[in-house]
């Protein structure tokens, strides 16, 4: 039986650690949010789970700056997400306030508007403009973890457009996001443990892939993973 290489399991263990310290992690940063999302009903407390979704983008683009990091052969998973966290929490949170706001608007005239004559052709329009706001926000969490200096206004143009012309990948991305959502109901314990961090993983791939125009060149292998 062929022994597997020392640079084999170095390699396997540091994406497990990788995995369960970047969980770890986002679970610590974005808490007050998945303590709602455990402990209430989402469709009572939704106001609150408005407040805490705008800290848990910071969350967010830190995991994906460290998964950078990561990327180009840094093993100190924690500096890595720390440093990440600093360098993007004050756009980070600009855009998920925005993001939130948005959402919150839309979604609450879908509800009022659900049971109206003009909801058949309103209420698409309006999901639409929920999910542009979705993709626009993951994306836009990407090219702060790559890009910290770039100006938020930059950032959230460059993220519509090449969301809405590459909108074939944040499909996937939903999808992925979906699962881990469906999950999250009816296991938390997993979600929180295990799949998180995979599927942010997968958002992250995407997303790289998806701002390459503007991001300049990336390697061949984030193609290859969105």
């Amino acid at each position: 039986m062929k022994r597997v290489a020392h640079d084999t399991w170095a390699s396997i263990l540091g994406v497990l650690y990788l995995g369960l310290m970047v969980n770890l992690l986002v679970l610590v940063a974005a808490s007050p949010l998945v303590v709602l999302l455990i402990t209430t009903d989402p469709m009572r407390s939704w106001p609150l789970l408005a407040v805490a979704a705008v800290p848990a983008v910071p969350a967010l683009t830190a995991a994906f700056g460290a998964y950078r990091a990561h990327d180009e052969g840094e093993t100190q998973v924690v500096r890595a997400y720390l440093r990440s966290w600093r360098a993007t929490w004050r756009k980070a949170m600009l855009l998920g306030a925005l993001a939130v706001g948005l959402a919150v608007v839309l979604l609450v005239d879908v509800r009022m508007l659900a049971d109206t004559a003009a909801s058949v052709v309103i209420v698409p329009v309006l999901l639409l403009l929920a999910a542009l706001t979705a993709s626009t926000a993951l994306l836009g969490a990407a090219a702060l973890s790559e890009v910290p200096a770039a100006r938020l206004r930059d950032v959230l143009r460059s993220s519509l457009y090449l969301g809405v012309r590459r909108w074939y990948f944040q499909l996937l991305t939903f999808a992925v996001l979906g699962v881990q959502i469906a999950v999250f109901t009816t296991m938390p314990a997993i979600a929180i443990g295990l799949t998180a961090a995979p599927a942010l993983y997968v958002a992250w791939a995407n997303a790289r892939y998806v701002l390459r125009p503007v991001l300049g060149e990336v390697p061949a292998r984030d193609e290859a993973a969105a």
